[in-house]
Parts: structure tokens; C-alpha cells; sequence
């Protein structure tokens, strides 16, 4: 899931996601990097509010309460928690191996990750997908620093801009081959020295 910033968060099942809670100050690239772990074991990723923000909605009605009932329609001021509720209840973006599905106070909307030509970023830095007609659909919650996370559920067909997946991968190729470097170097030592332990034969 994702906080007001539009960090990912991990739930278990098929509730929430994509990555850990943001921590106050972390890098970014520490940050990627929990996202991305996150994903790989649950091959999906919620972007929204997280539901810790409920705890405001009793605040918000201790203090609507005393002004609802001072004065005749001001009893319209309740609407406002209930906003807050809608809001955080519904709003998100939800990242899957299939593609995206984008939730809205009042609509909902699923995309197939080949129905997207890319993305674009807003003068807010804020995210939206781009249709093939050249649409584009906002992505509530989220932001640059998550493309990373869709390139990864996308298996690539949303390019990474940062390279870190790229790099990942690179290094993961490079240490298999180290590894099975030191394999057979090894079964070559062992190699010779059953060759040196055997006994000579004679004629």
C-alpha cells in the first residue's frame, strides 16, 4: 500500500502491498529496494492511504460537533468525515502481473499492461498511465520514485528509468557466473588430486 506520500506498504494476502512503510528520512534507494522485495514475493502493489488514517475521522467529529449544532445546515459539516472515510476506504492504485487497476471516489478502471504505452509524470510529480490512444488515466499515490515496482510487475514493459532493476539483474548474472566459476575450479582440484593419490602402474 501506499501512505499519503504514496509509499508502498505490505499486507498480507490479497490486501495490501508492494513495499514497506516509508521510514522517516530513508534513502531512496533503500527504500526501491524494500519495495521490490515486497513485490517479489506477493506479485502485487496497492498504492493508497494507509488505514491508520481513519484514526482522524473520531478527531475530525469531536470537532465538527460543538459548530454542526450551532446553527441551522451547518449540520453538513458531518459530510466531511465521511469524505475522509470514502477516501481513504476507496482511493488507490493496485499493480498486478495482469496490469493496473485504478480506483477513484467515484469510478473504477482496469488496464492491461499492453494497453499502456508508457507514462508520463504531472508538473506535480505525480504518475499517469497513457493508453495506446494516447489517453491518460491517473495513478493515485503514485510517484516517480515507484516505477521501479511497476517495470517489475510489468516484467518490463514499463521501462525503469533508474536502471536499478537492470542493475540487479547484472549483478545477479555476474555472481552466477562467479559461482559457477568456483565450481569448476574446484571439481578440477578434486580432479587432480585423485589423480596424484592413485598409484603408478607398473608393467
Amino acid at each position: 500500500m501506499a501512505d499519503e506520500s504514496g509509499d508502498p506498504q505490505q499486507q498480507s494476502g490479497a490486501a495490501q502491498q508492494s513495499g514497506a512503510p516509508q521510514q522517516s528520512g530513508a534513502p531512496l534507494g533503500e527504500q526501491q529496494a524494500r519495495d521490490e522485495q515486497v513485490v517479489r514475493k506477493q506479485r502485487r502493489a496497492v498504492f493508497r492511504v494507509p488505514a491508520a488514517s481513519l484514526l482522524t475521522v473520531p478527531i475530525l467529529l469531536f470537532g465538527v460537533t460543538p459548530i454542526a449544532f450551532s446553527a441551522p445546515g451547518l449540520q453538513l459539516l458531518y459530510l466531511i468525515p465521511v469524505a475522509v472515510v470514502l477516501w481513504v476506504v476507496r482511493v488507490r492504485t493496485t499493480a498486478t502481473a495482469e496490469g493496473l487497476t485504478v480506483r477513484t471516489l467515484t469510478s473504477s478502471r482496469s488496464m492491461r499492461w499492453d494497453e499502456l504505452s508508457g507514462l508520463s509524470i504531472t508538473e506535480k510529480a505525480a504518475i499517469r498511465a497513457v493508453l495506446t490512444d494516447g489517453t491518460p488515466v491517473p495513478l493515485p499515490y503514485v510517484r516517480l520514485h515507484h516505477v521501479p515496482v511497476l517495470s517489475l510487475l510489468s516484467d518490463g514493459r514499463i521501462p525503469d528509468p533508474s536502471g536499478a532493476l537492470t542493475s540487479e539483474a547484472a549483478s545477479a548474472d555476474e555472481n552466477s557466473t562467479n559461482d559457477a566459476g568456483a565450481d569448476d575450479t574446484e571439481r578440477a582440484v578434486t580432479a587432480g588430486d585423485d589423480t596424484a593419490g592413485r598409484p603408478a602402474a607398473t608393467s
